[in-house]
């Protein structure tokens, strides 16, 4: 690649940046006259997000009705809890290795493509999950299910594509947002589905959704013109998997392997190993897996690392909230809450959510995506203060748990809108999946220290103490007091545009590897 020229003016560059920003994202493909002649035959953007959006809510609410359903699919599979661990974390380690891939293929052969194939595997997997009699089955089908994981780049990837470029962050900012909802409505309606039916309803409802958006996106969604020719390289697939799955696995088996086991601490050495060999092979490869030029770039690595913060925040209170009302009221502080009442304590979270992804698009359109990300690092923090210092009525949860909604749906709308605005369209799939790469490792940490910080303080009966609670949400409070500061050394609108200008320059080159 050639040096970078040294003293570009930067006014020039905004101009060009602004000129290339009034058309439609499509103006990235290299044959934008052919684009035009077919933009007057494509579908109204509406449509298309519709159907996007039924393929998010499905695969949302595969990811979150499972847990709460855990101890009664280990019962009826006959299993123990070990084996039971591990229908979360297979679905966890597929997705992880799946995003990023998946979302490289649909950059290179088309997002619409990948994403139809990419239903149809989570189709297949969650038919297995409704027909599973052993715990070998139930693993294997949510093996299969986690490339669903990668529904939500090459959703980013076609809004980009697809919308005017003036609604373009409002798009993602909901697709972002309904990651949540449907993570807090899966909770809500686990308890009674198995409660009224039985643990196979919680895959047979969802196959609905995705039957139906399989359908909608063969007939009504196009295919985005803007793509990147090239191929996979092998050894960066591998690398990237070997890594993930090296770390993924000791922290979500780390408590019952225990923390300093051989096992756990073999595999956490791999992963410190494959890491630092999987970015310099990256950095050399032709055809890169996930560019690092790309990871380099100030607005990626910035919002990657607040991803990874707000993850250990979002989880963490999936995790603590239900567990902390279950514990019975003989405890001097849980609620004695079945597992509905314990989803009901979620609802105001997911009604955060609802109400801040909408508000979080229209400041990224008026302010930049920078302004959300501060705000939900704020009100998440704010969320978690409060459950530390007031949890002793329903109405000082319901209050907490409304505000970590905002919080968190401000910030992952603003994340997915920043990583988009950061990289060329290109590399919009596999930049967003690596993204959600990162908030799945910081949730995977958060839901580890925390719930290891509430066992270490279990009392009489084995059961947790409310201090232990109560350190729990410091903690999180702190880290995402922490994301408060990362989100504040993310690039703000006017160094965003100056980004995008060396980007348009540069896009040629990138494509030419």
């Amino acid at each position: 690649m050639a040096a970078r020229p040294k003293g570009l003016d930067f006014r020039l560059l905004e101009a060009r940046s602004e000129l290339l920003g009034r058309a439609r994202t499509v103006a990235d493909c290299e044959h934008s006259s052919h684009v035009s002649s077919i933009e007057v035959h494509r579908q109204h953007y509406n449509v298309t997000f519709t159907l996007l959006a039924v393929a998010a809510v499905a695969f949302s609410l595969l990811q979150s009705l499972v847990a709460p359903a855990l101890l009664t699919i280990q019962h009826d599979l006959h299993t123990n809890t070990a084996g039971a661990a591990w229908i979360l974390s297979a679905y966890l380690l597929s997705a992880s290795v799946m995003t990023p891939i998946a979302g490289r293929l649909g950059d290179m052969f088309g997002k619409k493509r990948m994403l139809v194939a990419v239903l149809v595997v989570l189709a297949a997997g969650t038919v297995f999950a409704g027909l599973a009699t052993s715990i070998v089955v139930m693993i294997v089908a949510r093996v299969i299910q986690g490339a669903g994981g990668a529904i939500f780049p090459l959703a980013f990837a076609i809004i980009r594509d697809e919308f005017p470029r003036e609604r373009v962050p409002h798009g993602i900012a909901l697709i972002s947002a309904i990651l949540g909802i449907g993570g807090g409505l899966g909770i809500v309606l686990a308890g009674p589905i198995v409660q009224h039916f039985s643990y196979h309803w919680l895959f047979w409802f969802p196959l609905v959704a995705v039957i139906a958006a399989i359908v909608g996106t063969i007939f009504f969604v196009p295919e985005s013109p803007v793509r990147t020719p090239g191929r996979i390289d092998p050894v960066g697939a591998l690398l990237l998997s070997g890594w993930l799955v090296a770390l993924l696995v000791p922290i979500s088996e780390g408590a019952s392997w225990g923390w300093t086991s051989t096992k756990t601490l073999v595999l956490f050495a791999v992963a410190a190993v494959l890491i630092p060999i999987w970015a310099w092979a990256e950095s050399r490869s032709e055809a890169p897996v996930v560019d690092m030029r790309m990871m380099r770039l100030r607005g990626v690595w910035t919002t990657n690392l607040a991803a990874l913060v707000f993850g250990f925040g979002m989880y963490s209170s999936f995790v603590l909230v239900p567990e902390f009302v279950e514990l019975p009221s003989s405890t001097g502080f849980g609620f004695g809450a079945s597992v509905t009442k314990a989803g009901l304590f979620m609802v105001p979270a997911t009604i955060g959510m609802l109400l801040a992804g909408p508000v979080s698009g229209r400041l990224s359109t008026t302010v930049g995506s920078k302004v959300p990300l501060v705000l939900g690092s704020l009100f998440s923090c704010a969320a978690f203060v409060v459950l530390a210092a007031a949890h002793g009525s329903d109405w000082e949860i319901y209050t907490a748990m409304l505000v970590l909604g905002v919080g968190i749906g401000f910030a992952f709308a603003s994340m997915a809108n920043l990583i988009v605005e950061a990289v060329p369209g290109h590399q919009t799939g596999v930049a967003t999946g690596m993204n959600t790469i990162v908030r799945t490792i910081g949730g995977a940490i958060g839901s580890q220290v925390t719930a290891g910080i509430v066992t270490a303080t279990v009392a009489a009966k084995s059961l947790p103490t409310e201090n232990g609670f109560t350190i729990a949400f410091a903690a999180s409070a702190a880290a995402l007091a922490i994301g408060f500061v990362v989100a504040l050394t993310v690039p703000a609108r006017d160094d965003t545009r100056k980004i995008a200008g060396f980007r348009q320059l540069e896009v040629g080159e990138w494509q030419r590897r």
